[in-house]
């Protein structure tokens, strides 16, 4: 199985660019499934439901989101009752969503994905590590193939979640910094792991919003409204090939795109 992750979508620069680069990239690459992060899509911070189905018509197969998901007080009831995106699962009991799902592909094969939110720097949630061991080998008793967006700030966090999870689960994908890192790799028990994939959004901003107005809060310590850069675009991820049968990954490859 080959599987196309995308790293944080921000804004109407990220969603055009998953529209013009995905599906030359599905073809491509033979992908099967296709995970994106959309938790910034709208506007640069949450979801919407349009922004959301843009996605979904674009190719992609599941929606994982982070700590902004809530962002946009309209998501709630349609995360509710939408499995195909997810919330952090470590949130409380009770809280609207789902934190993980088990898809089947139009392939018949069957993916399950979870999303989980760090706690070092972030809101404090459930433990990431029990609580994500624990959802895991459930989803394991379905599906082979078990997908992680573990959303976090720190990357000690993330690495050391990664080997927690190593050989338990097919894949560990950090998001939410928005800055790629070089340091994909296949761990020893099979799973594969990068502390960030990225973002998908505009080139030449800070992690998306207009660089001036970043500059100028560094600058003055005023608080302000944020915009999304305008400009070209990228598309930030990374393809993850798994053996269906044994759940472990054989290569991952990062993938950074300039739309035109």
């Amino acid at each position: 199985m080959k599987v196309l992750f995308i790293g944080d979508i921000v804004g109407k620069t990220g969603r055009q660019a998953v529209k013009s680069l995905l599906p030359n990239l599905a073809s491509r690459y033979k992908i099967d499934a296709v995970i994106a992060n959309g938790e910034n899509a709208a506007g640069g911070f949450g979801i919407t439901e349009k922004t959301a189905e843009e996605l979904f018509n674009c190719g992609v197969h599941i929606i994982t989101t982070g700590n902004h998901v809530w962002d946009k007080k309209e998501a709630v009831h349609y995360i509710s009752k939408e499995n195909r995106i997810l919330r952090p699962l470590n949130y409380p009991p009770g809280v609207p969503g789902y934190g993980s799902i088990i898809y089947t592909l139009p392939n018949k094969e069957k993916i399950a994905v979870m999303n989980i939110s760090g706690r070092v720097f972030m809101n404090t949630l459930d433990c990431p590590f029990r609580s994500g061991k624990a959802e895991a080998e459930k989803l394991k008793e379905a599906a082979n193939v078990v997908f992680i967006d573990f959303h976090a700030e720190a990357t000690s966090e993330k690495i050391a979640f990664g080997y927690y999870m190593d050989g338990i689960v097919s894949a560990v994908i950090g998001t939410h910094t928005h800055v790629q890192t070089a340091d994909e790799k296949i761990l020893s028990g099979g799973t594969a792991y990068i502390t960030d994939a990225g973002m998908t959004g505009p080139q030449d901003s800070v992690i998306g919003i207009e660089k001036e107005q970043i500059v100028e809060r560094f600058l003055s310590h005023m608080p302000r409204k944020y915009d999304v850069a305008g400009g070209k675009g990228i598309l930030s991820g990374v393809i993850i090939e798994i053996d269906e049968k044994s759940g472990k990954a054989t290569a991952i490859q990062r993938l950074q795109l300039t739309n035109p």
